[in-house]
């Protein structure tokens, strides 16, 4: 009797998912931009994100035992975007809804209700996180063997130039793939959803992103494509061009959840 209440209350409040193209991620990233050219939220990455993430990363390069998780961290990172966007959406929400817009709001969960499922979905990918530290580190003790005893740039030289770290790079990529797959699928539209439609929790939102995945697979996939693009250029700019790509693609996420998810 309480799994069929459980199970009809899920089903009252499950999202209707849509079917989308091409042309609603492309206006998508528009509406995004127009938001992070509307409100300054790239000022939150700015001024605290990346300057905390180069200093973990600076100790990292430091300290030569741990070079092999310098780049799975910086790649990493992003596993943890949508839940760090979770500011980037409140803004775009409370912009369409002709809210008022306090830079206060670029603070993750500020002022978002139910709170405790917005962390335990952080929770799971913060999770996810670290079972990919651990899967690469783990995989340059099995295939590569490389010293790091040299110092970064010999690393680096030797991951670049030798068979063992080219294979090295080859597989974590792949395993990387896989990792942000799942991530994709999982929460797509998960975090958006549950800070427009308090009533969904972790569950249900994982559930409606996978539904939206599997009706739009071809869509999904080019969206993350996209993301890992953008965010790799944004990398290369020594993380500096990360203050800009991050926003914009939070404030298009938001835009194209609205998209994916019928509105209640």
């Amino acid at each position: 009797m309480a799994y069929t209440t459980v199970h009809a209350e899920t089903a009252r409040v499950a999202p209707e998912v849509r079917r989308i193209h091409t042309d609603d991620i492309q206006a998508a990233l528009r509406a995004g931009l127009d938001d992070f050219r509307a409100r300054p939220s790239h000022l939150f990455f700015l001024g605290l994100i990346y300057p905390v993430c180069g200093l973990v990363l600076v100790q990292v390069a430091l300290n030569q035992s741990l070079l092999p998780l310098l780049f799975p961290l910086v790649s990493g990172f992003a596993l943890m975007g949508p839940f760090i966007a979770l500011g980037l959406y409140d803004i775009s929400r409370r912009r369409e809804q002709g809210l008022e817009i306090h830079w206060t709001h670029t603070i993750p969960i500020a002022g978002a209700p139910r709170r405790g499922g917005l962390w335990a979905l952080g929770g799971l990918l913060a999770a996810f996180f670290m079972a990919w530290l651990a899967a690469a580190y783990g995989l340059f003790q099995q295939t590569s063997g490389l010293d790091v005893s040299g110092g970064t740039l010999a690393f680096f030289t030797a991951v670049l130039t030798s068979v063992e770290g080219v294979k090295l790079i080859v597989v974590g990529h792949l395993l990387g793939f896989g990792f942000a797959a799942v991530v994709l699928a999982t929460t797509v539209v998960a975090f958006p959803l549950m800070l427009d439609r308090p009533e969904i929790g972790p569950l249900g939102a994982v559930a409606t992103s996978l539904r939206a995945v599997a009706r739009n697979p071809k869509e999904t996939a080019l969206w993350g494509l996209i993301v890992a693009v953008a965010l790799v250029a944004g990398t290369l700019a020594l993380f500096v061009g990360l203050a800009l790509v991050m926003p914009i693609l939070g404030h298009s996420s938001w835009h194209l959840y609205r998209r994916l998810v019928v509105a209640s």
